[in-house]
C-alpha cells in the first residue's frame, strides 16, 4: 500500500478536487483515527479485547434481564472497562479530528458519521455528527431514547430511571446484540443517501451497518476517498486511496483543499 511522494501528491490533488466539487460531502470515521490519540483498538495486536477477551455477544439481552448488574459494573468496572475509561479520559483530539472539523467549518463537509465512542470529534469542533455506536460520556433512556450527560444522573438508586419518562437508563454506547438507536440510524442513512462524496478515515469497513455506507455511495456513482494506514475490504473499489496515518494525511488533504478552492497550484 506504500505510495511515493509523486503518487501521493497526485492522489491528494484528485481527492481535494472531488471534495471541492461535491454538493454533499460527508465523512465516516473508525478506530484508526482514535488510535492516534492513544486509544487502543478493540481487536488486533494490543487490542483491549485481544488482551481481556471479547464482551458477551448477548450483552444487551443480559442488560435487559438485569440492568442492575450493568450499573454495578459501571460504578465498579473490571480491569478491561477501567483501562478503557482511563484511556478515554486522557485522550485528546489529534490533527485528523481537527482537520475534519475545519472542513465542516469551511462548508465542505456536510456531515460526519463516527463509529467511535470517544467524543473526540465533538471536542475538536465537529457539530453535524452521528455517533452510531454512542458516546461514553452519555447515558440513554431505553424508553424515550433521550440522552443525558452521565454526571447529571444521580446514582443513589440503581438502575437509575429516566427523568423524562421513568424508564431504565443505560450507558449510551451500543452493546453487542443491541440495535442502533432508530433515530441515529435514520440520520446516517439520510445523509448517506444525499451524499456524492465520502471521506472514509481510519475504519476497517467491516462493521455493519456502517460498512455498507461507502458501497451505497459508490453504487450511485459517487466518490469515496479512503484515508487509512491499512488496506480495507473497500480499498480497491475506492475512488482515491491515501494510505497513511489519518493524523498526517487529513491535514495534508485540508491544505490541498484550501489551495484548490483558492485556485492555486500546490508547490
Amino acid at each position: 500500500m506504500a505510495m511515493n511522494d509523486t503518487e501521493m501528491s497526485k492522489n491528494l490533488d484528485e481527492a481535494a478536487g472531488l471534495l471541492a466539487s461535491a454538493r454533499n460531502a460527508i465523512a465516516l470515521t473508525g478506530a484508526g483515527i482514535s488510535v492516534e490519540s492513544g486509544i487502543p483498538p478493540f481487536r488486533g495486536p494490543g487490542g483491549l479485547w485481544t488482551r481481556y477477551g471479547e464482551p458477551p455477544m448477548d450483552g444487551y439481552q443480559r442488560f435487559l434481564q438485569n440492568p442492575r448488574d450493568h450499573w454495578e459494573e459501571r460504578i465498579n468496572p473490571p480491569a478491561f472497562r477501567r483501562e478503557l475509561n482511563e484511556t478515554l479520559e486522557r485522550s485528546k483530539p489529534n490533527a485528523g479530528h481537527h482537520a475534519l472539523a475545519e472542513m465542516e467549518s469551511m462548508g465542505v463537509l456536510k456531515f460526519l458519521i463516527t463509529q467511535n465512542i470517544d467524543n473526540l470529534h465533538i471536542e475538536a469542533g465537529t457539530r453535524k455528527i452521528a455517533e452510531i455506536h454512542g458516546n461514553y460520556r452519555l447515558v440513554r433512556c431505553t424508553g424515550c431514547v433521550s440522552r443525558f450527560p452521565r454526571e447529571e444522573i444521580p446514582l443513589n438508586e440503581i438502575p437509575p430511571l429516566c427523568p423524562r419518562c421513568g424508564q431504565v437508563l443505560k450507558g449510551d454506547t451500543v452493546m453487542f446484540g443491541e440495535p442502533i438507536p432508530v433515530g441515529v440510524l435514520e440520520q446516517c442513512l439520510e445523509n448517506v443517501e444525499r451524499s456524492d462524496c465520502m471521506i472514509l478515515a481510519g475504519t476497517s469497513a467491516t462493521v455493519h451497518p456502517a460498512a455498507s455506507f461507502p458501497e451505497m455511495i459508490l453504487m450511485r456513482g459517487g466518490s469515496v476517498i479512503e484515508v487509512n494506514l491499512y488496506q480495507s475490504p473497500v480499498t480497491d473499489s475506492c475512488t482515491v486511496s491515501l494510505p497513511g496515518q489519518t493524523g498526517l494525511i487529513l491535514p495534508m488533504l485540508l491544505e490541498r483543499l484550501k489551495l484548490k478552492r483558492q485556485g492555486a497550484r500546490p508547490s
